[in-house]
């Protein structure tokens, strides 16, 4: 029901003359603020909601269909044809031929191809080799490469090429697919630091009005002097300063944010009224699938990009064999059986045939040897690459690990630190009531406060992007989402 609201709130036209909020505040109660409904839209809600409706991740969907179309054509190759050739020539009332054939071809994996076909010719001039009988002239017979084309040939070389195309476009969907993931993540991540500060400075900042307030008061009845009040109106606007500056960082993430959000290909807005969980430590990992993972069950081979590398070069190779082929002689042989009757079986025997056989080779194959090895360094630097992304993987990987836990140790510290610094803070609030402190180190509590707090966040913000990072590196593909 919680996502249900999120895209009713996604929807909503906000009419600019009569939406804006009128606060009737006095100076009592300036510093009073005005409670909002929001809506809470969770990591794993906005990453569901851009898996399955941001343009980049349909279009990673196409790359399937890209490669299964790819085998669709080259099984294309090997379906059966049929071809039927008709000729007729009359000049002054003469009838010089008439000439009617067709075949029907099967071709198969390797080199082979069955035959059968039909002939019907007649004419005054016809070409004595034509002449068949009456009713037609059947055939039925094999076509054999026994030189080139034998054990590979351009049919089953796009073939065999198009299944491991089919093969890679899995794997590169999977990495564009992860990609938008990933950029959608560091988005959200920096909406929800930009909340949190806007929290931090608006807390201050009530807190400071209060402050300046109760000083206002004591000033009137003598128990304060008048230059403090100026102190801490000082304090007052710095707070609001901060205030109003978080909220433009968070206008901006969330417009920024909003780039990820798309239905039916209508891009949507994200309103001011949703705001991103509170809490998210205990649920990044299961939502990006960090669960569990460790450095020891890395295996870079089954990786992605690993993968799409590997088949990519199992192509050039199928390329190699094919090129490797073609400096072989181009021998074909031919034989087909001859019959006037198609329907009488025993009417075939070997008397009755057809045969021919075709011979070519060039002489210095320089273009097939150049080819081959072209061919040969393409692979090279294939296999060079292949090696070159391995090593960067394994060391980003491993360095990504080792920054997490850099970063959990940062964290427990500086969480130690905002907890010290919001006690210090306390209790030199509770001096300052009993009139043991004053404004002056009030005030240089509160900017410690601030300035551990913003810490706080940012390291977080930073453990964050480095779970986002192995997320992108692993080219994890969560289920749940």
């Amino acid at each position: 029901m919680r996502f249900i609201a999120i895209l009713f709130i996604l929807f909503i036209a906000v009419e600019a003359s009569g939406s804006t909020l009128s606060l009737q505040q006095n100076q009592q109660e300036d510093f009073n603020s005005i409670e909002v409904d929001t809506t809470v839209m969770s990591l794993e809600e906005f990453l569901g909601f851009v898996k399955r409706h941001h343009p980049i991740a349909k279009q990673a969907e196409l790359l399937i269909e890209e490669g299964q179309a790819s085998l669709l054509k080259a099984r294309g190759g090997f379906d059966p044809k049929i071809e039927v050739d008709y000729r007729r020539k009359d000049f002054k009332d003469t009838e010089y031929y008439d000439e009617l054939s067709g075949v029907f071809k099967i071709p198969t994996w390797y080199g082979v191809e069955f035959k059968a076909g039909a002939e019907r010719n007649e004419g005054t001039f016809l070409d004595p080799s034509l002449t068949v009988p009456d009713d037609g002239l059947f055939s039925a017979g094999v076509k054999v490469n026994i030189g080139q084309g034998m054990w590979i040939n351009e049919r089953m070389a796009t073939l065999r090429k198009a299944r491991l195309f089919e093969q890679q476009t899995l794997a590169e969907r999977d990495l564009a697919a992860n990609e938008i993931l990933f950029e959608a993540a560091e988005a959200y991540f920096e909406w929800w630091r930009a909340t949190q500060e806007v929290k931090v400075f608006d807390r201050i900042l009530q807190a400071a009005k209060l402050r300046e307030r109760g000083i206002i008061y004591s000033a009137k009845v003598g128990d304060k002097a008048a230059i403090d009040t100026v102190e801490a109106n000082v304090a007052t606007l710095d707070r609001l300063l901060g205030l109003e500056q978080a909220r433009i960082d968070q206008i901006k993430s969330r417009l920024k944010l909003s780039n990820f959000l798309w239905l039916n290909g209508v891009p949507v807005e994200l309103q001011p009224t949703v705001i991103p969980q509170e809490e998210l430590n205990q649920s990044i990992d299961i939502v990006l699938g960090l669960m569990g993972r460790s450095l020891d069950e890395f295996n870079v081979e089954n990786h992605p990009k690993i993968v799409a590398l590997n088949l990519k070069l199992d192509q050039l190779d199928v390329e190699r064999q094919l090129k490797a082929n073609k400096l072989l002689p181009k021998i074909t042989l031919e034989y087909n059986f001859l019959t006037p009757e198609w329907n009488q079986i025993n009417t075939i025997n070997q008397n009755n045939n057809k045969a021919a056989l075709t011979f070519a080779y060039p002489i210095f194959t320089r273009k097939e040897r150049g080819e081959l090895r072209l061919t040969k360094l393409k692979i090279a630097d294939a296999r060079f690459g292949l090696q070159s992304e391995s090593l960067v993987l394994i060391n980003k990987i491993t360095a990504l690990f080792a920054e997490l836990e850099a970063y959990k140790t940062q964290l427990a510290v500086v969480s130690d630190l905002a907890q010290g610094t919001e006690r210090l803070l306390q209790g030199e609030n509770r001096k300052f009531e009993l009139g043991d402190s004053s404004l002056f180190l009030i005030n240089s509590r509160e900017v410690k406060f601030i300035e551990a707090q913003l810490k706080l966040l940012s390291i977080q913000k930073k453990l964050f992007d480095a779970k986002a990072a192995l997320f992108r590196s692993l080219v994890i593909m969560p289920e749940n989402l």
